[in-house]
């Protein structure tokens, strides 16, 4: 039996075949009907590092507690014992390499170079059969990924190559093949995903080439979370049988020229799903507009605006004023430059500056920008968590309602990042004694990611313990004066 073969039949036990679309490569496909909530498909990594923005994470699992770090390479952590001792066949071998290099130069190694070493030892212990090849765990399923070599610029391909021989200088296996390191880098590129905590926190990148199978849509009927370094993808709308598996590649907030441009810089297609199709169509042009456009200068309008003809400005669709093109410029200038400072303060850890601001920032935008602008929505998130690091329970609840209607209309009701905004909603007016709205909250929360997260996690019993707390808290408060004693 083929390794395609083997493949198959592995994927029928889950309802899921493999099928070659002429445009799109290949696909996976349901062979029985998933609905809201079902996983589809998990898989550990084929290879997986931690990003040294997350901070000393596990190796293994990416936790964050209890680490203790590889006396010998000081390079790797792990939690546990049982961390360890799962990956100690692999770090036997990478500590092994690791160490033969200087310090300084073991220090700077970037995770993708390290993620890369961990790829060729894995292969090396399969190949040896020290561990298990299965039929979603084998190198050949990281050969047929695609590398899009041909697409990419002279310049990225030198990068490329340099990386390889920095891998090639790790290694130091003289039968390696420098091409094929590259190649790999490439398919890196297009088909790793970012690990990410239930709070959809950036922790690694890991490569899952079962579920690089799975193509994307901007308006996707499954979603991919990770518990620790399972990837997990679940549906989050019903999906008949013999339906496309699709997910999101990238963040679908945004216009349609913002989603294909950061399709085609990462991942170098063009996408044709049901949204992306309606480019061009004035639907589409006025959703770009309110997204990422200006607003009317009448406060009492709503309306959005597209450029004058004549280029003097823009022109509301609703009530037809003109915006004057060099007020909208010498706006957006400061905004550019208050913006710039804020986020200086911000990198410094001046917290009460920063705050200061970008309120000035979300000014100048509310003069700029539409009421469900994207850029206003990122600076009054980035007011949230300023505020939430400041200990502003009021201010940082107050921003945080300003998000949700803007997330309501960008995202589909099944959406991670509206349930997260709810939780965190829900959690701020728990704080502050809200109790009634804090159920609100969270039960939109608990609704939303249960289809997405689950039910059996650590971080989804902790959202429905915070719910029942609340029920049972608002319940107490109900109860006549005299029975409280």
């Amino acid at each position: 039996m083929t390794i395609e073969e083997e493949l198959q039949r592995a994927l029928s036990i889950n309802g899921l075949t493999v099928s070659t679309n002429p445009e799109k490569g290949r696909c996976l496909i349901t062979t029985k009907d998933f609905f809201p909530g079902d996983v589809i498909i998990s898989q550990e990594p084929y290879a997986s590092v931690p990003t040294h923005s997350s901070g000393s994470r596990c190796d293994k699992c990416f936790a964050s507690r209890n680490l203790k770090k590889c006396s010998a390479c000081q390079i790797s952590f792990y939690c546990s014992t049982t961390c360890q001792k799962s990956e100690w066949k692999l770090h036997q071998l990478e500590c092994h390499a690791l160490k033969k290099l200087s310090k300084d130069r073991r220090q700077s190694l970037t995770p993708s170079i390290r993620m890369m070493v961990r790829l060729y030892l894995r292969r090396k212990l399969q190949t040896e059969q020290i561990i298990p090849v299965t039929a979603t765990d084998n190198y050949k399923l990281v050969e047929a990924l695609v590398d899009h070599m041909s697409d990419i610029d002279e310049k990225q391909l030198v990068l490329y190559a340099q990386m390889a021989n920095l891998v090639s200088l790790v290694l130091q296996w003289p039968e390696i093949n420098i091409k094929e390191i590259a190649r790999n880098f490439s398919k890196l590129a297009c088909n790793a995903h970012t690990i990410c905590d239930s709070d959809l926190r950036p922790l690694g990148t890991g490569l899952y080439p079962v579920v690089s199978i799975i193509n994307h849509s901007c308006l996707p009927n499954s979603v991919l979370v990770f518990e620790g370094s399972l990837a997990v993808v679940r549906a989050v709308e019903p999906i008949p049988k013999g339906t496309e598996v699709l997910i999101s590649y990238i963040e679908t907030a945004g216009s349609t020229a913002t989603r294909q441009k950061a399709l085609k810089e990462q991942y170098l297609f063009t996408c044709t799903c049901s949204r992306c199709i309606k480019v061009g169509l004035y639907e589409d042009i006025q959703e770009s507009a309110i997204l990422e456009g200006f607003r009317c200068w009448d406060d009492k309008c709503s309306g959005f605006l597209l450029r004058d003809p004549n280029d003097k400005g823009f022109i509301c669709q609703q009530c037809g004023h003109l915006r004057n093109k060099d007020e909208i410029i010498k706006v957006a200038t400061e905004v550019k430059l208050m913006e710039d400072k804020a986020s200086a303060s911000l990198s410094c850890g001046n917290y009460l500056e920063a705050s200061a601001m970008y309120k000035k920032v979300e000014l100048l935008q509310q003069k700029l920008c539409h009421s469900y602008s994207l850029d206003l929505m990122r600076t009054r998130e980035c007011l949230l968590k300023i505020l939430m690091e400041l200990k502003d329970w009021e201010g940082a609840l107050r921003y945080c309602r300003m998000t949700i209607p803007v997330y309501q209309r960008v995202y589909p009701v099944n959406h991670p990042m509206l349930g997260l905004q709810y939780y965190t909603c829900g959690k701020l007016e728990w704080l502050l004694g809200e109790t009634d709205n804090a159920i609100k909250s969270l039960t939109e929360a608990v609704n939303t990611l249960r289809i997405t997260h689950g039910t059996q996690t650590p971080f989804m019993k902790d959202l429905l313990a915070r719910l029942e707390e609340a029920h049972a808290e608002a319940a107490y408060k109900q109860l006549p004066e005299n029975d409280y004693r």
